[in-house]
């Protein structure tokens, strides 16, 4: 099968995460890195960064696939601004699964989200699109989490629960069943949350 080409937006730590999903996946080849003027030619993981947001319109002519590749704890803009704008350009935004990840054939995942090694997507859960669910994360049963979110490291979210759109939930917390988090709440490393902190930014 002939490997397809994918471009990486960001060229920073998180950029190195991907990277290794991706080669772990064995589906695409990196076509490069976009990062910022000072990046240009440096290298990250053996990728090279080729070009800035500037070059994007040129590099879709010969790579059709992209993923954002920032990571995202205070603000979810600067990546939800990006998305939107590799999806003007007309690159495709596929789903990145590790191979190392559990995710049920009865979830629903949005286009663009990566799923990093460990992870962990039960039955009837529903990834939003351009969300991160970082290493050793678990999603329960139907769980919902909205577009633009970063589920870090080792996170419970139990079932029922619902993170909405732009939220960062951090290292470590648990999430009870059912509860509800607001859009664009920023949750601290090692926090528990429970239901009745339902509707209210964190």
């Amino acid at each position: 099968m002939t490997k397809k080409f994918i471009i990486l937006i960001g060229a920073g730590g998180h950029a190195r995460s991907c990277i290794d999903v991706i080669k772990s996946r064995k589906e695409y080849t990196i076509h490069g890195l976009i990062g910022l003027i000072s990046e240009l030619d440096s290298e990250i993981s053996g990728q090279r960064v080729i070009g800035t947001e500037d070059n994007l319109e040129e590099v879709v002519k010969s790579c059709s696939n992209a993923v954002v590749a920032i990571g995202q704890i205070k603000s979810p803009n600067l990546r939800a601004r990006i998305f939107e704008e590799l999806k003007e350009i007309g690159f495709q935004m596929p789903v990145l699964i590790s191979p190392y990840a559990y995710v049920s054939p009865d979830s629903i995942i949005g286009e663009g989200t990566i799923i990093m090694h460990g992870a962990i997507v039960n039955a009837g859960a529903k990834i939003g699109s351009n969300c991160i669910l970082n290493s050793s994360s678990l999603v329960e049963h139907d769980v919902v989490v909205g577009d633009n979110c970063h589920i870090s490291t080792s996170v419970v979210l139990n079932g029922g629960a619902h993170i909405r759109s732009g939220s960062f939930i951090g290292s470590g917390s648990i999430v009870q069943e059912h509860a509800e988090i607001a859009s664009f709440s920023v949750i601290p490393m090692g926090a528990h949350i429970f239901r009745e902190a339902k509707t209210r930014k964190v």
